[in-house]
């Protein structure tokens, strides 16, 4: 099968494991998803699987997009995905308008991968950014200054900043990949399942659970 499944982050919560103690838990509605597209080396020059989850109404889906769905024998959908091909059995096969679930895929006490996008902070300075201490005194002439990044540069030489300096700056937002996360539950009726720890992103997100 595929190396993953798309998804959506839930919330998260917490489950008592066998010896009683409290795991944080994070809730993911992964699939069904459709395949719409089946990539080989002699058409496209690499081996892809292309899936689509989620509704999306007709008459908000661009023509070649409706195009395409509908050649895919499937209704329109918001996700599409690519699944390239990472170490999957050469001898596996896929048929566009297949269908894939949870358990198609993974099995409750397995390690997963979370792939997700960071929740976006907007412009910070460098304490929150970077976790600087700040200039620090407020004595010796320091007025206002506890959270300013201090100096940035050499003097007379090299006369310039060095590439890679932490400054303040735009943060979040990024592509976060959390690894080797356990599924403690699965409830298949529901496309629910339930992975140990925290994932990337704000509820209601998309996500790519991976194994």
């Amino acid at each position: 099968m595929p190396i993953g499944l798309i998804g959506k982050k839930i919330g998260m919560t917490s489950l008592f494991d066998a010896d009683g103690r409290s795991v944080a838990c994070t809730v993911i509605q992964a699939g069904p998803c459709v395949v719409t597209q089946v990539k080989t080396e002699d058409t496209d020059g690499y081996r892809a699987v292309q899936m689509g989850f989620g509704e999306r109404k007709e008459k908000n889906t661009p023509k070649p997009l409706q195009g395409h769905f509908k050649k895919s024998g499937t209704t329109p959908k918001s996700k599409l995905v690519e699944f390239r091909d990472m170490g999957v059995d050469s001898e596996t096969t896929y048929e566009v308008g297949q269908e894939l679930n949870i358990t198609d895929l993974f099995e409750e006490g397995q390690f997963v991968d979370v792939v997700g996008t960071s929740k976006g902070k907007g412009f910070q300075g460098v304490v929150k950014r970077y976790n600087f201490g700040g200039v620090g005194q407020a004595t010796h002439g320091q007025h206002n200054r506890l959270r300013a990044p201090g100096s940035i540069g050499a003097s007379s030489y090299p006369s310039r900043v060095f590439k890679g300096m932490r400054m303040a700056g735009r943060m979040g937002g990024n592509r976060v990949k959390v690894k080797n996360l356990r599924v403690e539950k699965m409830m298949p009726e529901a496309n629910i399942i339930v992975v140990s720890g925290a994932i990337p992103g704000a509820n209601n997100s998309t996500i790519l659970i991976q194994r």
